[in-house]
């Protein structure tokens, strides 16, 4: 199994090979590498060079001490572009993946050839939006089983193997206790996303409880040019729920960048 060894922590990762363009995929807080199976296939077959990898502190990437265990996740992200010299690339990011990728958009756009923000909410701190979040997400969803807070009520009702699946790698993550998001480099408000200059796609899950449309909506208008779409019945985990759908959303918006 490859790691990249950075300072902390020896850091898991997959790559596919190739020639390709690089897209590098970030998981959420419930998942790890193994989350992307749906997409693997999908984006190697469309010509793309895939890279997954267990964030800090998930699953096969443990820290080597407590000490190490907060470092910044852009940080992070760019030692494992750096290590493996990807001179720029897509990011599909989803959830808290999705903090990790617009922080590194933020901090390094000249690496990223486009960014996919799906089911996120974005790491903004404006007091207005957190506002909104907070009435959105109250505690008493925030509690619930990941299953019932995550996956949609049609794909929990329809598809038990599926979920039987994702619950498997959510529990293979090591979350036994609530984890709080990635540290960022700098504070992610509206005023620094106003100065990005990445394409940004912002997708949403019109089933999603914990990142729902009208969140996403506010986090698309912050980021110029920003392009918004959603997918009907799927929850926080739309590339798992609808994959054939959102695989398909993804491929098309990276494909013009």
């Amino acid at each position: 199994m490859p790691y990249l060894p950075i300072p902390g922590v020896d850091l898991y990762y997959e790559d596919t090979g190739g020639d390709g363009v690089p897209v590098v995929f970030l998981h959420a807080l419930t998942g790890t590498a193994d989350s992307w199976v749906h997409q693997i296939p999908a984006f190697t077959a469309a010509g793309y060079r895939c890279i997954t990898y267990d964030r800090r502190g998930w699953a096969r990437s443990q820290p080597k001490s407590s000490a190490d265990h907060a470092e910044v996740g852009s940080d992070d992200l760019h030692a494992l572009i750096e290590g493996l010299s990807l001179e720029r690339a897509h990011l599909v990011a989803t959830a808290a993946g999705g903090i990790v990728a617009i922080d590194y958009a933020l901090e390094h756009p000249e690496r990223v050839r486009s960014l996919v923000a799906a089911n996120t909410i974005g790491g903004v701190q404006d007091e207005a939006y957190v506002a909104v979040r907070q009435r959105l997400r109250p505690k008493q969803i925030q509690d619930l089983p990941p299953e019932l807070r995550e996956l949609g009520p049609s794909y929990r009702g329809t598809d038990p193997e599926g979920v039987r699946r994702w619950v498997e790698i959510e529990e293979a993550g090591g979350l036994s206790e609530p984890r709080p998001f990635p540290p960022v480099r700098d504070a992610i408000t509206f005023a620094r996303l106003a100065s990005m200059n990445v394409p940004t796609l912002v997708l949403a899950g019109e089933a999603d409880l914990l990142s729902p449309p009208a969140l996403m909506r506010m986090l698309a208008a912050g980021i110029p040019g920003a392009r918004y779409q959603s997918i009907p019945e799927v929850g926080h985990a739309g590339f798992w729920e609808r994959p054939n759908v959102w695989n398909g959303i993804v491929l098309e918006f990276i494909a013009g960048h």
